[in-house]
């Protein structure tokens, strides 16, 4: 079935377009992100994740919707080609998803809505333009960037606060290394590894903010033998081995939010660490049921 012709969205069709087995890392990043705010409690952690839900699933959908033409020729098994769901229904839930968290985010103060409405346009913008730039890896960065922003912003805490940004810098980094190996999946190969290279300053800027705090340190290790598998993956160019090396990386999230959570200490770090941790493996569980990417 041509690209367009389905009715609507079939119910395994919108799980698999919404990329829902990562959302466990997007309910980690709306901890870390208040977490580093400085608001002192941890109370809007669920209100964040679910605006951060809503623009991670809106962004997924119109991903594949802007993608459609392209996924026809090289991966005609996605919703859209295989006729599980129209282009138009696609492109409507992504932007409304995408509306709805910009109107959540809004309730919670002029701030939150800024934050949230940055995060729109730089989705927007990366779903628009992923296939034709070099710069897309950056501009997905900055979209899990302005997640901990909206999240903070949400939670009443400062979006622009000291140990948010510099947290907010090694998610950054770390989206970027996986964007750049996730462009190369659809060949199942990795032309360039260099800029793998990026992955090693969340390392470095984790182990930093975690030395001195036990909890922090096993997590950290926990982060790093994780990146250290899909880089090995990654470089070893097997057949299946950059897919399964970019789940592991998109996964992988978690545990870098998990070590700012413990080693920033605010409210109720320890429980809401081991969390933070907890949907690392969730992810990966999750995604051999709905693929991550």
């Amino acid at each position: 079935m041509g690209v367009g012709t389905a009715v609507l969205i079939r119910p395994r069709a919108a799980l698999i377009l919404g990329r829902v087995s990562n959302l466990p890392t997007v309910l980690s990043n709306a901890m870390a992100g208040i977490a580093l705010s400085g608001v002192g409690t941890l109370d809007g952690v669920a209100r964040a994740a679910i605006v951060l839900a809503l623009f991670y699933v809106g962004g997924m959908y119109l991903n594949d919707a802007f993608d459609a033409e392209i996924d026809a020729r090289e991966r005609p098994g996605r919703p859209i080609p295989k006729g599980d769901a129209s282009l138009g229904a696609v492109f409507a839930a992504g932007l409304i998803l995408i509306a709805l968290g910009v109107a959540l985010a809004a309730l919670s103060g002029l701030q939150a809505g800024l934050c949230g409405g940055l995060l729109a346009g730089a989705i927007l913008l990366y779903d628009a333009l992923h296939k034709r730039t070099a710069a897309a890896p950056a501009i997905m960065g900055l979209c899990r960037l302005l997640s901990y922003a909206t999240a903070a912003a949400i939670a009443g805490g400062g979006a622009l606060a000291p140990w948010m940004l510099l947290g907010a810098g090694g998610l950054f980094c770390h989206v970027v290394g996986l964007t750049f190996a996730a462009r190369q999946e659809a060949y199942d190969r990795l032309d360039k590894a260099w800029p793998l290279g990026v992955l090693a300053v969340p390392l470095a800027g984790a182990l930093w903010v975690a030395l001195g705090n036990p909890a922090a340190l096993v997590l950290w290790a926990a982060l790093a033998a994780a990146t250290g598998w899909a880089v090995h993956r990654l470089f070893r160019r097997a057949p299946g081995d950059v897919p399964r090396a970019v789940a592991v990386l998109i996964a992988a999230i978690a545990l870098y939010d998990a070590v700012l959570i413990a080693a920033a200490g605010a409210g109720a770090a320890a429980p809401l660490a081991v969390a933070a941790a907890l949907c690392f493996p969730l992810t990966l569980a999750l995604q051999k049921v709905i693929p991550g990417t």
